[in-house]
């Protein structure tokens, strides 16, 4: 592609899920920034076929701080950002099946979670979600700090607020070569080249081979395939005010949607980068497990996908400059807390990308960048 075409920026933002929008909200009033999107939508891939659940009990340490500290946000966005509340109250029962109770201490170990938990009796469970089959549940414990999230509200708003700051959306522009040009870099796409000091790589299930694209190695990330299952609900059964319910040994979770209840068996598949689609075995067993479990047959399936968890080999966030490439920054591995931790991910990535502390807030939060810098496992691998 000749000169003419080439688009000067301060940063490329490869990626316009929901990392790459709340990075380039966070960092375009300090910084021009292109958003390059491969496909003719933003938000296409993972951030469209969330869950939607906000819980800081998911997750690792770093993830449940991070989650934690996207609540203000969640509560009191920027100021333009949406004109509706962006979460919904959700209470959230981990449910000990029978012959489970051995399984609780080991998911209140950390005092977080105790501190956010209470214990439900059987009777008490069954009062809240009368579906469920008594004899199969011995309790469950209940988060009543949890809530649904309007994905696509806060997707929207993040990609309002960047390009009010000034953002520039490019879509179909999936990136074709990343090649070094003096102190920076020249991204090549389908609708034309980029030029800029520092590219955040916020690719998703693509990252490691955006990296690859710049000679980089990879994390590993692994994309890991999950379906959901929209079914309807029982005749008569209004299930709008149950909570949303999660098996303690993390094998399935069902919740109230729009009339109808999502359903999953929270499978965890590896799979390559791709448009992710429900295969009809995964679609069967999150049916046959809520069946199990409730007693009730599901008389129609209603509607099913899949999406990609994209994880880090620690499950945390990969979020900092590769120092094998200055100038390359890494903003990827969100696993399923993408959403939820959006608002405190974008912000930190935004302040690392401009060589700054972390905000004093996600600090104090525990939140460290060693904790998320990809230098942890080029580590890994030079100790190996």
């Amino acid at each position: 592609m000749g000169q003419a075409t080439t688009k000067n920026v301060d940063c490329i933002v490869i990626g316009a899920g929901i990392a790459g929008v709340s990075v380039a909200a966070a960092l375009a009033g300090e910084a021009s920034v292109a958003l390059l999107e491969a496909e003719a939508q933003a938000g296409y891939h993972s951030t469209g076929r969330s869950a939607a659940l906000y819980s800081a009990l998911y997750g690792n340490a770093t993830i449940r701080a991070l989650t934690r500290a996207s609540l203000g946000y969640f509560r009191t966005p920027s100021q333009g950002m949406v004109k509706q509340a962006l979460l919904r109250e959700r209470h959230t029962l981990f449910l000990v099946g029978a012959g489970q109770e051995g399984l609780v201490e080991g998911f209140t170990a950390d005092a977080d979670v105790r501190e956010r938990t209470s214990a439900l009796s059987a009777d008490e469970v069954l009062a809240r979600v009368p579906l469920l089959q008594r004899e199969r549940i011995a309790g469950a414990l209940l988060d009543a700090t949890s809530a649904d999230i309007d994905v696509d509200l806060l997707h929207q708003g993040f990609l309002r607020q960047a390009r009010a700051a000034g953002a520039q959306l490019h879509l179909g522009a999936g990136l074709q070569a990343l090649e070094r040009e003096g102190d920076g870099w020249l991204a090549h796409t389908a609708t034309g080249s980029f030029r800029a000091g520092i590219v955040i790589n916020a690719a998703g299930a693509w990252a490691d081979d955006v990296a690859a694209l710049a000679g980089l190695a990879p994390v590993p990330l692994q994309p890991l395939r999950r379906t959901a299952v929209l079914i309807d609900l029982p005749d008569g059964v209004d299930a709008s005010q149950w909570p949303a319910v999660v098996a303690i040994d993390e094998s399935q979770y069902f919740k109230p949607d729009a009339g109808l209840l999502l359903i999953s068996a929270a499978d965890e598949t590896p799979s390559p980068p791709c448009d992710a689609q429900p295969e009809e075995l995964d679609i069967a067993i999150a049916v046959d497990r809520f069946e199990t479990l409730t007693g009730q047959s599901v008389r129609r399936v209603r509607h099913s996908w899949a999406g990609l968890r994209v994880f880090s080999p620690d499950r945390s966030p990969v979020v900092g400059f590769d120092v094998a490439a200055p100038g390359f920054f890494w903003c990827a591995g969100q696993g399923g807390y993408g959403i939820q931790t959006s608002p405190a991910l974008g912000r930190a990535a935004a302040a690392l990308t401009l060589a700054r502390a972390l905000p004093q807030d996600l600090a104090d939060m525990g939140i460290s960048a060693q904790d998320l810098s990809p230098q942890r496992f080029r580590a890994m691998r030079g100790s190996a």
